[in-house]
């Protein structure tokens, strides 16, 4: 068994740099594998870097996300996590999640592609008459997964300006005052709470009137987890997604080499977004930890029932020992057994209307736009501060 330094480290390791992954990950890997950390909030953790302890932790039910509540969780916020499908294990999870995941099988994302197609399309129209250069975030990867999600989920997209606003609450760190995201979070689910009213006097063909379906003719779901799903589809549904659209396309521009391989050979598209989903640490620091229910070794280390273990997907995605040159951007990598998605139970539900949304979002930008590229010097490009997630703030582009 190794013997660890009880100390934790003060964690994230460093501020977050552009879409940079902090090179301790890569140390760590090789000699602490399992460490010591101490979060903003919350009491301290153990961190795991390694890819197959990452999967362990999220798939062996001897760790609990239900075990969460009511803990003092580490965490990047002084606002606790909220309660909902993401603190419930097995049954109770899996219960929730099969009320939405036919909306979410790949067959059903592929009937969405051509109305996704046709969403991108016009964005990329209205980019060609308004003309250079202008904002990637605010012209195209913004509009393009809040309208799908919007029609998807039976959502207003006239009210997104609202939402939007809200969805920030609950990836703020430090953006917002507890104030305000305590009052966002409570505007957005007044929000949906009158939306579910309307609903229940008209239906209609989508998912928010399937799940009133589901609580009031079924009784699958209580009329608050009816509630917390909602939300979480919509703020989940388009946010992560249109901050991976222009994490991309700035990945792209700076690989210069990788990107005219890309644009050449456009069927490796899908191939293309797999490697940047590894390659791209999306998430300011490993969230969401899990609680141990017994004693668990994991790589080479005792955990002990009741302490919490957070896993960095980021450092997975980057494990020499998986993955050749890990730390390199390669589109012509043909094996790609990343983990960008989650692993396990709470594995990303929306990973296929991801997955054909950034298909579709880089095969339109790079079909239509021969010349795209930064319209300022690259360190110029403004990024968010204070959130859970990083990517540019905006992303001036030209052509």
């Amino acid at each position: 068994m190794t013997t660890i330094d009880p100390t934790p480290r003060t964690y994230p390791f460093s501020a977050p740099d552009r879409l940079r992954l902090d090179p301790f990950y890569a140390e760590l890997r090789k000699q602490e594998p399992v460490s010591r950390v101490q979060l903003p909030y919350g009491e301290a953790a153990w961190l795991a870097t390694r890819y197959s302890d990452v999967r362990t932790v999220f798939a062996d039910p001897r760790f609990s996300r239900a075990a969460t509540v009511d803990k003092d969780e580490p965490r990047a916020r002084p606002i606790p996590q909220q309660t909902g499908i993401l603190t419930m294990d097995p049954p109770e999870h899996t219960r929730l999640r099969k009320l939405v995941a036919k909306a979410f099988t790949a067959r059903r994302v592929e009937q969405l592609r051509p109305r996704a197609q046709r969403i991108a399309d016009d964005l990329s129209r209205a980019m060609r008459r308004d003309g250079p250069p202008l904002d990637l975030v605010e012209e195209f990867a913004l509009p393009l997964p809040i309208t799908v999600i919007c029609e998807l989920l039976g959502v207003p997209y006239e009210d997104r300006t609202d939402f939007r606003v809200w969805s920030d609450a609950f990836l703020s760190t430090s953006k917002l005052s507890e104030q305000q995201v305590n009052d966002y979070i409570g505007q957005m689910r007044a929000y949906m709470a009158g939306l579910v009213e309307q609903r229940r006097e008209h239906p209609a063909d989508d998912l928010l009137s399937a799940l009133i379906q589901a609580r009031d003719e079924q009784d699958k779901l209580s009329e608050t987890e009816l509630l917390d799903l909602s939300v979480g589809l919509l703020v989940a549904g388009h946010e992560t997604t249109a901050t991976q659209i222009p994490n991309f396309v700035y990945v792209l521009l700076t690989h210069p080499e990788e990107l005219d391989w890309l644009r050449a050979d456009p069927e490796r598209i899908p191939a293309a977004v797999e490697e940047l989903m590894r390659f791209v640490p999306l998430g300011v620091n490993a969230a969401f930890p899990r609680y141990a229910l017994e004693d668990v070794e994991l790589g080479g280390v005792l955990i002990r029932a009741g302490e919490p273990v957070l896993a960095s997907l980021a450092s997975a995605n980057r494990d020499e020992s998986v993955f050749e040159d890990a730390d390199q951007l390669d589109l012509r990598r043909d094996s790609n057994s990343h983990i960008g998605f989650g692993h396990g139970p709470h594995h990303c539900l929306g990973a296929q209307l991801a997955r054909m949304e950034l298909q579709v979002a880089l095969g339109t930008l790079l079909r239509d736009f021969e010349d795209l590229r930064l319209a300022v010097d690259e360190p110029d490009v403004s990024w968010k501060t204070g959130m859970l997630v990083r990517g540019p703030r905006n992303l001036p582009v030209t052509w």
